[in-house]
């Protein structure tokens, strides 16, 4: 089983004191963010799981999955839009939150609570939808440093370059965009050769 410190006030991802303190206080707004974090700003991520709960007023998986899917999706359309992809973002955020209510019974905080090791972590966290390595990776790292979640063997499955999990400010967010920017530049390079 994973253990876990006491929860962060916020996170530092948005610069937002009320979207950061909702990443930080309720798991499955964190996955959202996570989910969101693609061909957008970490900043634009990071603020769809505030402007999803003021708009819907839930962030309660089970309650996400159950909606019209035309619903969600017209409050991802909503200006300012959620992410720059409305309709098959809120269909990836709906997915997640299905998967959350069939596997977990819509406990989020299960996915890691109830891991034994650090691989089954990552075994949970590659079987969400949309989630593909790097999402992965940069989840266990700020579920690691951020949250204190520390099965055994987590130091195994923890990825080595720069990652949200070293954010704690937001000049420390400044320079994890700078190096994400090179990073994904250097895999680019990578594939080519």
């Amino acid at each position: 089983m994973a253990t876990t410190a006491a929860k962060p006030k916020r996170l530092h991802f948005t610069g937002n004191d009320a979207a950061d303190a909702l990443l930080a206080r309720e798991p499955f707004a964190l996955l959202v963010g996570f989910a969101l974090d693609q061909q957008v700003p970490v900043p634009t991520a990071f603020s769809g799981p505030l402007k999803i709960k003021q708009r819907v007023d839930t962030l309660d998986p089970r309650k996400l999955a159950a909606m019209d899917p035309s619903e969600l999706e017209a409050a991802f359309r909503d200006k300012p839009a959620v992410h720059r992809f409305p309709g098959t973002m809120a269909q990836r955020v709906q997915d997640l939150a299905q998967h959350v209510t069939d596997v977990y019974g819509g406990k989020t905080e299960r996915i890691w609570t109830d891991a034994h090791d650090g691989r089954e972590l990552e075994t949970r966290l590659r079987a969400l939808p949309g989630f593909g390595d790097m999402k992965v990776r940069s989840l266990l790292a700020v579920l690691a440093n951020r949250f204190g979640v520390r099965p055994e063997g987590i130091d195994d499955v923890l990825p080595k370059h720069p990652t949200l999990g070293d954010v704690d400010s937001a000049e420390t967010l400044a320079e994890y965009q700078a190096k994400k920017r090179a990073h994904k530049a250097e895999m680019r390079a990578k594939q080519r050769a």
